[in-house]
């Protein structure tokens, strides 16, 4: 299991999201408050992706979080209107390097997988085989995470609309691998869209301010939980809760 967030709204630096709350993602990294029975900690890594004017920017490394000293230092001083980020519980078994570590990026987007793929890789292998050889070949990393990203990034590339990316690319794993859990989450800066499917989700929305993540990273009532088995439409300007 993993912990992730996204953050769309008026420019503030990564430290006020990630570092500052007293539930942020550095605290979720050793003391998350809702795993679900998904592991204890998330300290397999962590990344964030973020867009400025030059174009997404990403940063990630296969440490726990609070012990990055450089990205403290980074978190501080960089701000965003737009990111994506992740801590990392690791799939046992699976590789636990850099580019192992969410958010996975491709052609403007940002992509974070909470849970894992039931059976892996033998419940999905049928499923490799509609996808390019390339795809499969330049894959970030031999991890189920990973994987769920290429089968949305190809759905993106053939025209599917962000939503119906992710509510195909669920409906699809489950169905092969039972027992799945696929939250989902995809930005593109502009929007958010993420799936609960197994495991926690909540959104705070204010106005021009919008915050999707695993859970909470404070006490406030403004917090919202999404149910399970939904697909959440976030904008600063306003979210969404559809059926998945």
């Amino acid at each position: 299991m993993c912990r992730h967030l996204v953050y769309l709204g008026p420019p503030v630096p990564l430290a006020a999201l990630l570092v500052e709350p007293p539930y942020g993602l550095q605290h979720q990294s050793w003391a998350p408050r809702d795993m679900r029975g998904g592991g204890t900690i998330n300290v397999d890594g962590f990344g964030v992706g973020w867009y400025t004017s030059a174009g997404p920017v990403r940063y990630r490394r296969a440490v726990p979080i609070w012990t990055d000293r450089n990205f403290a230092a980074i978190a501080r001083v960089t701000v965003t209107g737009s990111l994506l980020a992740a801590v990392r519980s690791a799939t046992p078994g699976l590789t636990v390097t850099d580019d192992a570590c969410a958010p996975f990026s491709g052609d403007g987007w940002f992509f974070s997988h909470n849970g894992f793929v039931a059976g892996w890789p033998d419940t999905v292998a049928k499923l490799a085989e509609r996808l390019p050889v390339t795809d499969l070949m330049t894959m970030d990393a031999p991890t189920d995470a990973a994987f769920v990203w290429v089968l949305v990034r190809n759905r993106l590339r053939a025209g599917y609309g962000p939503a119906d990316a992710l509510r195909a690319t669920v409906a699809e794993v489950s169905a092969a691998a039972h027992g799945s859990r696929l939250n989902l989450l995809l930005t593109d800066g502009d929007k958010a869209y993420a799936t609960t499917f197994g495991h926690a989700l909540a959104v705070h929305h204010s106005p021009g301010r919008v915050v999707v993540a695993s859970e909470p990273f404070d006490d406030d009532p403004g917090w919202v939980q999404v149910p399970d088995r939904r697909l959440v439409v976030a904008h600063p300007a306003s979210y969404t809760v559809e059926e998945s």
